[in-house]
């Protein structure tokens, strides 16, 4: 009585879109993707340690590991960005995201619906990520959340 609700009726549709053709998939290997994170740790943290919090952002956000069997790698990415994310002050928030280019302003609003995804919003606390997409909002415009929750391209 209940086969009928487990038959995969797309697998007999011809025009069915596949998750695959919705976004083109990352070239690198999954665990080249993974040392590539690894190796932006190290630069982030010494980013940190000069003080540089936008270089910080530049290197976690330019080349985020996206699709299907990276998703050690994208546990680390979004850890870093978390810990720069808490280790900003308030105050230079609005000049870090204005100095962002559009790419990344878009990249950092997928990580910042990453973050409050999380079971009770991981190691950082709410208002640090709500105080993000504030500022983010006001400089890049409701545009960027558009665009983060339109891209099948998922961080």
């Amino acid at each position: 009585m209940d086969n009928f609700r487990k038959i995969d009726i797309d697998q007999y549709d011809e025009d069915v879109l596949l998750e695959s053709e919705l976004y083109e998939p990352d070239p690198r290997d999954p665990a080249q993707v993974l040392d590539d994170v690894k190796q932006k740790v190290t630069a982030v943290r010494s980013s940190l340690a000069k003080g540089d919090i936008t270089g910080a952002l530049d290197l976690v956000l330019d080349n985020a590991p996206y699709g299907p069997n990276v998703d050690e790698a994208k546990n680390i990415n979004l850890q870093t960005l978390l810990s720069i994310l808490n280790s900003t002050k308030a105050t230079e928030i609005p000049g870090v995201v204005k100095a962002l280019s559009t790419d990344a302003q878009d990249t950092l609003m997928k990580y910042l619906y990453k973050g409050m995804a999380m079971p009770g919003w991981g190691d950082v606390s709410g208002s640090v990520l709500l105080g993000w997409h504030e500022k983010l909002t006001e400089a890049a415009g409701t545009g960027c959340i558009v665009r983060a929750m339109t891209d099948r391209r998922l961080v």
